[in-house]
């Protein structure tokens, strides 16, 4: 290459670059000194609060500038309080980042007329999930179910906490689109009330709508003792501890019937979802972002969370809003068919 041409090559390569280096220091010289908010819509002390102080204790390393990140607990409305004030309230600068519950991405979908929900999820800048859940249909062998196909021609009793609850949800659509024959029992106080329903013989078996390690280390011993079963994934996924076990969407043969799990099961892969505001700008979402992926994997980061038996199979933030949008995007007669089978 001639001296001119390599000149030439050396003066564009220049060109691109400095817009990149100019909008890493606009970002590192505005978060110097700062003060980032990460407002939970959690209580203490619960898996979401554990998340959201895992994050804030090692995030802050990997944000240009370096700033401080504080945890605010804001609780009410099963999150949707959060997810407004994050939406219209909250600084707009990315100063603040909200930790929401799982089901506030479809809030609005299943529930279009609540003039209380004051935010479009998919506006927000979804930065991605440390965890992507699974849920899982346990039965007790005294039922003598061995495979899947039997919830065809065995009446069950499922263990669950409320008519809207997951547990409720998915055997409803498991008896309108599979065949199934499950009758949920309502009003258990929560996962472990429910597991200990099927312990009792209150209830044949039960469906979750995710997997703490507090979860699993409840029913997993009964896998292994042979007490219980577990015949289906509730998932876009197959989980890796059960990889014989089929997901529900593997069970449908039409495509639509298959689309209405995958947008049920959307909330499962937003597992413990961080966003922020919809009005961030670009180069700070995107700085945001990078910081999040990059704390993923933080070896800091990971031990700590192994330490707290706190699971982490990520998900970004590109991934999420994608999601949304086809959830959202989804034909008119679908949406209403999976809201019908919701309520």
């Amino acid at each position: 290459m001639s001296v001119s041409r390599r000149g030439a090559a050396l003066a564009i390569a220049a060109s691109i670059a400095l817009p990149r280096a100019a909008r890493a220091d606009a970002v590192s010289d505005f978060y110097r000194g700062k003060r980032i908010t990460l407002v939970t819509s959690a209580s203490p002390g619960g898996g979401y609060d554990l998340y959201a102080r895992l994050l804030a204790a090692h995030m802050q390393r990997h944000i240009p500038g370096e700033p401080q990140i504080l945890v605010q607990n804001m609780v009410g409305a099963e999150g949707v309080k959060a997810a407004n004030h994050l939406y219209s309230v909250a600084a707009q600068d990315g100063t603040v980042i909200g930790g929401l519950s799982r089901n506030t991405g479809l809030a609005r979908f299943y529930d279009f007329n609540n003039a209380a929900i004051q935010f479009d999820a998919r506006k927000f800048h979804w930065l991605g999930s440390p965890q992507q859940e699974v849920g899982f249909f346990i039965v007790n062998t005294k039922t003598g179910v061995t495979a899947i196909a039997d919830i065809k021609t065995r009446a069950l009793t499922i263990s669950s906490a409320a008519h809207n609850s997951p547990s409720s949800i998915y055997a409803r659509m498991l008896n309108a689109l599979y065949g199934a024959k499950l009758n949920p029992i309502e009003g258990y106080d929560g996962s472990q009330a429910c597991l200990m329903a099927v312990e009792r013989d209150e209830a044949d078996g039960h469906i979750s709508g995710g997997s703490s390690a507090e979860f699993r280390g409840r029913f997993e011993p009964w896998v292994k003792s042979g007490v219980a079963r577990v015949i289906l994934a509730m998932g876009k996924s197959r989980d890796p501890s059960y990889p014989d076990v089929p997901t529900a969407i593997e069970l449908m043969d039409k495509p639509d019937d298959r689309r209405l799990f995958e947008i049920a099961f959307a909330e499962q892969v937003m597992g413990r979802p961080f966003v922020l505001p919809p009005g961030v700008p670009a180069d700070r979402v995107e700085a945001l972002r990078a910081a999040f992926d990059a704390t993923m994997t933080d070896a800091a980061f990971l031990a700590d969370a192994k330490k707290a038996n706190a699971e982490i199979a990520p998900v970004n933030g590109a991934e999420i809003n994608a999601l949304l949008d086809r959830a959202y995007g989804a034909p008119p007669a679908l949406v209403e068919r999976l809201r019908a089978l919701a309520k």
